[in-house]
């Protein structure tokens, strides 16, 4: 995600104490950087993905994306369980996938469908998801003076109707976050304490906030539980869905590690770190990424969107740094500054993003 949130707290009040320091990093590439280089996967993605409302044209969007937002470390003394709502099988909920790449079968790692059958209907089962608390964290998204603080309550995180519901809002009052006072609260879970994973397939099928006004994000994304290379972007991020509400007609994944840009090659996909994809607002999509070493490559309702053979530099080789485990994100934030910044009387909120499964193979 490029806001900047870079993870904090992910640990929740459990392993909280095992944040020692937050480390203020610097900003990730801003959206007009990512437009001026990235290809636009058209042949891979068929007519019935293409979004209802108008893609946007050949000018570019020119936002930035510096925030002030802060980011511990996610090394932890405590080593997480690896429960999850499935026994071993093919099959994640009614989906099973075709044979690996390289050969060899599936096995699903985590299934959360959100309904009966995984048995949390009505409520978030906390033994899978940790609710990110930006009092406990000190992590927060958005830009000042509209940071937004992430909270464990219902208005912001919530299970109905097949669905797990993120949602950021505005407050009628200053809602203290943790010693700083805003009005706005969003909803954020990760798996950091059940499902860390090193390679294999992630998928997520979310309906985003359905508004095409500036202000909104939403990103689904993998980050590692300790930063073995160092403070990010070196140890790596792979945001597999990222969306803007003022380009809600794209889907804009980004892989996020050190490299030489000079030896990006669309010809043979190395370093090809992020793309635009078109989408359908209205409507449920499968977000998926493949991790395999070396290689990524993110789907969007079975379709390529974009293929990174990568090669990191600073001193790394082979897979590294994407050769430890990663855990799950889902985060729904107000926009950063730039051009899909928040904008007070145009943005709209309450904004939800939905998620109907959750599903992980290795």
């Amino acid at each position: 995600m490029t806001l900047r949130k870079t993870p904090t707290a992910f640990l929740g009040s459990a392993a909280s104490a095992a944040v020692l320091a937050l480390t203020l990093l610097a900003p990730a590439p801003s959206l007009a950087a990512r437009i001026r280089t990235p290809p636009i996967r058209t042949t891979t993605t068929p007519t019935t993905t293409t979004p209802t409302t108008t893609t946007p044209t050949t000018t570019t969007p020119t936002p930035t994306t510096t925030t002030t937002t802060t980011t511990p470390t996610t090394t932890t003394t405590t080593t997480p369980t690896t429960t999850t709502s499935t026994a071993t099988s093919t099959t994640c909920g009614s989906e099973s996938l075709p044979a690996k790449p390289g050969g060899g079968q599936w096995a699903c790692s985590f299934d959360d469908e959100f309904n009966a059958t995984t048995g949390d209907a009505s409520t978030l089962n906390t033994s899978w998801w940790t609710p990110t608390v930006t009092a406990t964290s000190g992590y927060f998204t958005g830009s000042l003076p509209y940071p937004v603080c992430y909270v464990n309550s219902p208005n912001n995180i919530s299970v109905s109707g097949g669905a797990l519901h993120l949602t950021v809002r505005e407050t009628t009052t200053p809602y203290n976050c943790g010693g700083y006072p805003t009005y706005f609260t969003g909803g954020m879970v990760t798996s950091v304490n059940s499902l860390n994973q090193t390679y294999g397939r992630f998928e997520v099928s979310a309906l985003l906030p359905q508004s095409t006004a500036e202000g909104l994000q939403e990103t689904l994304w993998l980050y590692p539980k300790t930063l073995a290379y160092g403070a990010w972007p070196a140890s790596g991020e792979v945001d597999f869905s990222e969306f803007y509400s003022e380009y809600s007609s794209l889907d804009v994944p980004y892989i996020h590690y050190n490299y030489n840009s000079a030896t990006t090659n669309p010809a043979t996909n190395t370093n090809v770190v992020t793309a635009y994809c078109p989408i359908s607002l209205t409507q449920y999509n499968a977000y998926a990424v493949t991790w395999e070493p070396g290689s990524f490559t993110i789907t969007i309702n079975g379709n390529v969107c974009l293929i990174d053979n990568y090669q990191a530099d600073g001193g790394l080789s082979g897979a590294q740094p994407f050769n430890q485990p990663m855990f799950m994100a889902l985060t729904q934030a107000l926009g950063a500054a730039g051009s899909d910044q928040f904008t007070q009387g145009v943005t709209q909120l309450p904004a939800t993003t939905s998620i109907k499964y959750v599903r992980a193979w290795k």
